[in-house]
């Protein structure tokens, strides 16, 4: 059995407008990638490098990657002891998922060291354990589809109960990340603990209607189902120019846009590559115009869970 792996695990965006806290994507790249070596004596030894890795701990029970791990031994009542080298590809506090890469792949690794006891769906637990050093609480709308890949719907918590929803074909991503940071748990902390109840009426029908577009490839219903009536109203002033940004998105063609989790990313669906790429430029330019530089991901969802590397 191998003694050392090499995994990737994948960006993601969550949210996704109309689904707070329970519906999250794939994106094929930014993503981290992880080494993991199995040494003689237990315990995480870490080590860092990449993008904005200079700001995270090593310390095993305050970093993503090995909380995870140490959630999966502690299940499997093992004392396997791991060397974990963490190459950042996306930055923390981008909004697409940075901790929960970690995260994916850390398991998914050890996993897969270990002669892989657990399946995925089993992994997701301690993938949330992980994820949770980050978010300070238990969410599962980055770190399920950074494991299973797709499109993911948190239908529960308790008990934990997470769906796959299709993917049309012909349904592309970009996701725009600017120079700026915003910490996941200072976004929170600006939510509401309350919504008027027309705003919660309103926004279940907007993910059931996401989520039946899904199901039909209807695009104008994903379109129209893509408002946010819970977060965005309060995180778009954490976002310089984002009002600008969202309408440049929609003038290029994207079927719907809106923040990648708390931000500062921004995400916009289209219905294909060329036109994610046309999208991406028209949202680069328009942060430029207010002053921030930024980078444009497009791909077509991503399938797969993170991946080995040779």
């Amino acid at each position: 059995m191998s003694k050392s792996i090499r995994v990737k695990g994948n960006a993601s965006v969550a949210n996704v407008s109309c689904g707070f806290d329970c519906i999250g994507y794939a994106i094929s790249n930014p993503g981290d990638i992880i080494t993991l070596t199995k040494k003689g004596t237990p315990g995480i030894n870490i080590s860092m490098s990449g993008l904005g890795s200079d700001s995270i701990s090593c310390d095993p029970e305050n970093n993503t990657g090995s909380k995870a791990i140490i959630s999966l031994l502690e299940a499997l009542k093992s004392d396997q002891g791991f060397n974990l080298h963490i190459e950042k590809g996306i930055p923390p506090g981008s909004g697409i998922g940075s901790s929960s890469a970690s995260a994916a792949a850390a398991v998914f690794g050890a996993n897969e060291l270990l002669g892989n006891p657990l399946s995925l769906d089993e992994l997701l637990i301690h993938g949330m354990a992980g994820e949770k050093v980050a978010s300070g609480g238990i969410h599962a709308d980055n770190i399920a589809p950074a494991l299973f890949g797709g499109i993911i719907l948190v239908r529960s918590y308790d008990p934990l109960d997470i769906l796959n929803l299709p993917v049309p074909e012909n349904l592309f991503s970009t996701a725009v990340l600017p120079e700026m940071t915003i910490n996941t748990k200072d976004a929170r902390q600006i939510l509401p603990k309350d919504v008027p109840l027309s705003s919660a009426v309103e926004q279940a029908g907007n993910l059931a209607g996401f989520t039946l577009g899904l199901h039909k490839s209807d695009f104008d219903l994903l379109g129209r189902s893509m408002v946010d009536h819970f977060a965005e109203p309060h995180r778009a002033k954490l976002i310089p120019g984002y009002n600008k940004v969202r309408q440049s998105a929609l003038d290029a063609g994207a079927i719907g846009c809106g923040i990648s989790g708390s931000g500062p990313s921004v995400f916009a669906l289209s219905d294909s590559l060329e036109k994610a790429e046309q999208i991406g430029n028209a949202m680069v330019n328009s942060f430029q115009n207010s002053g921030l530089n930024s980078k444009a991901y497009c791909s077509p969802i991503h399938r797969k869970p993170p991946g080995i590397l040779d």
